[in-house]
C-alpha cells in the first residue's frame, strides 16, 4: 500500500483545486522542486504529478516545472495532463518519469494506450476521473457517456500498471474518498487501482489498510496533506506497520 504526495501544477506553481474548478486554485508552495524534495525528506516513496494546464490544453505546459521535480528529487513520479500521444509518452519517459498517466486519450483512442503498454511496459497508468459516475475528459470539463468499469475493463490484459480512479465530486473538498464506488472498482478489474478524490484524514488512510482494500495499490492525497490534517510520520508509521504485519502473515 503507497501513499502517494500530490503535486498538482498550474502556472509553475503547487495548487490545489476544489472539485477540479481551475478558478478555485489555492497555491501552496510556488516551487514545485521543493515541494517534492519536502515530501522525498519526509519518506513518501512515490510522487504523483499532474499538470492542470496541460490536462486542458491537450500538451504538455509545465514541462519546466515537471523537470524540477525530476531534478529535485530520487523518488519514483507518476505524470498526468496533457499527455496524448506515444512521442509524448516516450520523451516523458526518457526525461526520468517512472510512470505516464493517460486520462481523455484512454476514452478517445484506447488503442493507443494499449500500444503505449506494449511499448512501454510497466510505465503506463490509466487516469479515470468521475463526474456523478461518468467518465470525465478534457482536464475534467467535459462528461462523457462512459462507466467507470466499462471503460477500465477495456485495457484488462494490455499491461496497464495501475488505474487512477478520482471522484471529481470529493476531489479537494476534504470529504472522504468514495470507497464504495472504488471498492467495487478493483474487484471488477485485476488491474492494480489506486483512490484519489477526498481524502481527508488519518481516518482514510486506517481505512485502506482495512482488509478489503489490500487490493488497491494506494491512494493520493493532496490537501489534506498540505493543511496539515494529515501527519506524513503517523500515515507512513500505520502503512510500514500495516506491510509488517502482512509479511508476517
Amino acid at each position: 500500500m503507497i501513499l502517494f504526495p500530490a503535486i498538482d501544477l498550474k502556472d509553475g506553481q503547487c495548487v490545489r483545486l476544489k472539485l477540479g474548478d481551475m478558478e478555485q486554485a489555492t497555491v501552496y508552495n510556488p516551487d514545485p522542486g521543493a515541494q517534492a524534495k519536502a515530501f522525498e525528506d519526509q519518506g513518501f516513496e512515490w510522487l504523483h504529478v499532474v499538470d492542470l494546464n496541460g490536462a486542458f490544453a491537450g500538451e504538455s505546459v509545465n514541462g519546466t516545472a515537471v523537470d524540477a521535480i525530476l531534478k529535485a528529487t530520487k523518488s519514483p513520479v507518476q505524470l498526468g495532463g496533457g499527455i496524448r500521444t506515444l512521442d509524448h509518452i516516450e520523451s516523458w519517459l526518457s526525461r526520468g518519469l517512472s510512470r505516464v498517466i493517460l486520462g481523455t486519450v484512454a476514452v478517445r483512442d484506447p488503442a493507443l494506450v494499449i500500444e503505449a503498454c506494449k511499448k512501454f511496459p510497466g510505465h503506463v497508468a490509466v487516469g479515470i476521473d468521475a463526474k456523478g459516475g461518468k467518465v470525465a475528459v478534457e482536464g475534467w470539463a467535459e462528461a462523457s457517456e462512459l462507466g467507470i468499469t466499462e471503460l477500465a475493463k477495456k485495457f484488462e490484459g494490455a499491461g496497464v500498471a495501475a488505474i487512477i480512479y478520482t471522484d471529481i465530486d470529493r476531489d479537494g473538498i476534504l470529504t472522504g474518498i468514495n470507497w464504495d464506488s472504488t471498492l467495487h472498482l478493483a474487484a471488477s478489474i485485476s488491474i492494480p487501482v489506486i483512490a484519489s478524490g477526498g481524502l481527508a484524514s488519518i481516518d482514510d488512510v486506517k481505512r485502506m489498510l482495512q482488509p478489503d482494500a489490500r487490493k488497491l495499490e494506494g491512494a493520493i492525497s493532496g490537501r489534506a496533506l498540505y493543511d496539515g490534517r494529515i501527519d506524513p510520520r503517523e500515515a507512513l508509521a500505520l502503512i510500514k506497520a500495516a506491510r509488517a504485519k502482512e509479511t508476517a502473515q
